[in-house]
């Protein structure tokens, strides 16, 4: 059985993982969008995009680990759609399009039953209506040997944090202060629920920390 990852995910130096008031025009929430500006230049992301070139260095390594050995993931609602509650009948397939970059099934914690959602690339959205618990049992049921991964947002990792689930996070704080928004581990003992921090890499963008979960 492989790990459950965190993998990737910014926030902001006040502890935020996304701002607040997400919207068709802010998928980050309001200024969220600066937290991961040590991910956009790098050879990852544009390779991930489309695009050529990019950079190599430290923040493309660790957005390569957090890509590497993935067999499922595990998403908020709202990582998938600005709507709150039932459906709608627009159409929405998620912020990525018809291509989105996961490429393995991905469950998606909602509280609305909705048919799975086969899109190019190999990726599957399954829309989990029974909990966290059920969504990581699916998950790592299609996972096999490789890794899980909690995609956010901050609430879902919460969730899997509490439930003592996440085998290892990697946090990549951004010089960004937003505010407000969605906190990440505001009133989370770290050392309670067993985890160390077992790397700290600083880069001029970002500085990454990785926490593990004593077995």
């Amino acid at each position: 059985m492989g790990r459950v990852r965190v993998a990737g995910y910014s926030v902001s130096l006040d502890g935020f993982g996304a701002g607040p008031a997400q919207s068709l025009e802010h998928p980050l929430g309001v200024g969220g969008e600066r937290l991961h500006d040590w991910i956009f230049p790098t050879r990852m992301f544009h390779a991930m995009v489309g695009r050529d070139g990019g950079e190599t260095g430290e923040d493309d390594a660790f957005a390569q680990r957090a890509m590497q050995n993935l067999g499922a993931w595990i998403l908020g609602r709202n990582m998938f759609t600005p709507e709150r509650g039932p459906w709608s009948t627009s159409g929405w397939q998620g912020w990525w399009g018809d291509e989105p970059p996961y490429r393995v099934p991905v469950f998606v914690l909602t509280h609305h039953a909705r048919e799975p959602l086969v899109m190019k690339g190999g990726t599957t959205f399954h829309f989990v209506t029974d909990g966290a618990a059920a969504a990581l049992e699916r998950a790592r049921d299609a996972a096999g040997s490789r890794d899980v991964r909690i995609g956010g947002g901050a609430a879902t990792i919460r969730q899997y944090l509490e439930l003592g689930a996440v085998d290892e996070l990697h946090l990549a704080y951004s010089p960004v202060l937003l505010g407000r928004g969605e906190p990440l581990l505001h009133g989370l003992d770290l050392p309670a629920l067993g985890y160390r921090c077992a790397e700290y890499t600083p880069t001029a963008r970002a500085a990454h920390v990785v926490l593990r979960r004593d077995a």
